[in-house]
């Protein structure tokens, strides 16, 4: 783990290059200040008349632990599953080059990573799976906008998401930017309270990477 009050900011452009998805944390408390720091100067992020339309909701400890155990058993519950799909797709219905083979040469990159095969489903899914636990970061991100909103505030978000990744770098953490929960948005409304006209867009892993896994 790095020590935070030791840790030795890097240049942007080493921030830049030096970040990566991280799908393996160490149990290791993340402070509250060092969050708060974080998101209070990532909302610098630029947006559109200065609107700032995102909210986050930070999760850890048992609220976080009790989203993932909801999730999981709709994940586990196939007839439960049907019943889920996200308000807005991710990624398109039909593939075409070169999105199809990126994207294909990247998952099974990551999973001859992990040592599973194609022929492992199981293993497979429970992988996949562990987006729910947030890949067992101390911290979960998620968030919202408002569903009035259009497609420029939904980049407005992006690029405030961004300055979170990259200043959780700057500070010797590691983030992993999810979309898996997006599928099961209602799920995530009723343990969160959302309003009517709160839409979820996507979660992060926040924490510090466990550099033997990850």
């Amino acid at each position: 783990m790095s020590d935070p009050a030791t840790y030795e900011p890097k240049t942007v452009l080493e921030v830049v290059q030096s970040r990566r998805s991280v799908r393996a944390f160490l149990a290791d408390p993340v402070e509250r200040a060092m969050i708060d720091e974080i998101l209070i100067a990532s909302s610098r992020a630029p947006s559109g008349s200065n609107i700032q339309p995102w909210k986050v909701h930070v999760l850890r400890g048992s609220s976080k632990e009790q989203l993932s155990r909801k999730v999981l058993e709709v994940v586990n519950d196939p007839q439960e599953q049907a019943k889920h799909s996200e308000l807005h797709p991710y990624y398109p219905k039909d593939w075409k080059s070169p999105y199809l083979e990126r994207r294909r040469a990247l998952g099974w990159g990551l999973y001859s990573l992990l040592s599973l095969t194609r022929e492992n489903k199981a293993g497979m899914k429970a992988q996949h799976a562990r987006n729910f636990t947030f890949f067992d970061a101390p911290v979960g991100l998620l968030f919202t906008t408002d569903c009035s909103m259009e497609r420029g505030s939904w980049l407005d978000l992006g690029m405030f998401m961004q300055n979170i990744m990259l200043l959780a770098k700057a500070r010797g953490l590691d983030t992993c930017p999810q979309a898996a929960f997006n599928a099961y948005h209602r799920v995530v409304s009723e343990h969160l309270g959302l309003s009517a006209d709160e839409i979820l867009v996507g979660a992060m892993s926040l924490g510090f990477a466990d550099l033997w896994k990850s």
